[in-house]
């Protein structure tokens, strides 16, 4: 599926389960029962009649939280806004009360709300030792543009029941890339990483990426998406002898400025045959590449998207990524 900037959104769906958003106290008299806690991803947004511990309140008083498996945090902040820290302390004060929550999504949360990169973040690791048995994780933002203190930090962690992790940036630093690549996460085999460019704090480089390519860090992965970067040619350059490719069934380098160099790569480097999917949408190759690729796609029988980028004239030398403010 293309990815474009404006359709960054709410999904309507996650961890299996449609979304569906606490209602405000103020909606009384109450339209319909509250849905069974178990049938759906619950979503929380700051409303209008009361800040985010009272609505925190609400929903540990109206659904019964043993039974929630999904949970998305959407806006918590008033006028300004504020870190997730107290958010986020909150949920891990009261993890004994979510024994079943699988999926968790901090800052689903869009541009019309708050620009990726302005989304005031903070060390999210208590969130992997206060839910061991956590199975899906989305982190969006980082930060960069907040307040000193509010950018997006990580630890390195140990957890045995992570199986899909996915950080959506306009600037994920490379200390983040790093620990990550230091964390013991047997059971991951889906791993999303939107590097975004230095301008917002993406300064991860190739070296920091290598733990991960090595393929020696995450031995049951089997999906890669290393995406909406400024270096994406270099990226891909390094994927092409990675050896975390051969344990892939699908391989994502999309969303970025992906070019020539880093197709002729792809296509001089390891087999990507095995693929079940490759996707390199929003990209700036020339037709000579994009009918290469397409043919040794279709010649596999693997399922290949080669999107261009919405807007932009092959004669200007300047390219963009997806997700970047």
């Amino acid at each position: 599926m293309t990815v474009e900037h404006l359709d960054i959104g709410h999904p309507e769906a996650f961890h299996g389960l449609p979304v569906f958003t606490l209602p405000s106290s103020s909606k009384t008299p109450q339209a319909s029962p509250l849905p069974a806690p178990d049938s759906v991803a619950w979503r929380l947004e700051y409303p209008d009649d009361s800040d985010f511990p009272g609505l925190w309140k609400r929903f540990l008083g109206s659904v019964d939280t043993s039974r929630v498996r999904a949970l998305l945090i959407g806006p918590w902040w008033d006028d300004e806004y504020s870190p997730l820290h107290p958010v986020l302390e909150l949920l891990v004060s009261d993890a004994g009360l979510f024994p079943q929550l699988r999926g968790l999504f901090l800052a689903d949360v869009t541009g019309e709300e708050c620009e990726v990169s302005w989304l005031p973040m903070c060390d999210i690791t208590p969130v992997f030792e206060a839910f061991p048995l956590l199975e899906e994780l989305v982190v969006r933002g980082c930060g960069d543009e907040a307040a000193e203190g509010e950018a997006l930090r990580l630890r390195p962690v140990t957890h045995r029941a992570l199986k899909s992790l996915r950080f959506e940036s306009g600037g994920l630093p490379g200390h983040v890339v790093r620990a990550l690549g230091a964390s013991d996460l047997p059971a991951l085999e889906r791993l999303e990483l939107w590097l975004g460019t230095q301008w917002y704090g993406g300064d991860a480089t190739v070296e920091d990426l290598r733990p991960v390519l090595s393929g020696n860090a995450f031995p049951r992965l089997r999906h890669l998406g290393v995406q909406n970067s400024e270096i994406q040619d270099e990226i891909a350059v390094a994927v092409a002898s990675a050896p975390v490719v051969a344990q892939l069934d699908s391989l994502a380098l999309s969303m970025g400025t992906l070019g020539d160099t880093g197709a002729r790569a792809l296509l001089e480097g390891q087999p990507l045959t095995h693929l079940t999917w490759l996707d390199l949408h929003h990209h700036y190759l020339g037709e000579a590449l994009v009918d290469r690729v397409r043919a040794l796609c279709a010649a596999a029988g693997v399922r290949v998207d080669l999107a261009g980028p919405d807007y932009w004239d092959p004669e200007d030398e300047e390219r963009y990524v997806v997700v970047s403010e």
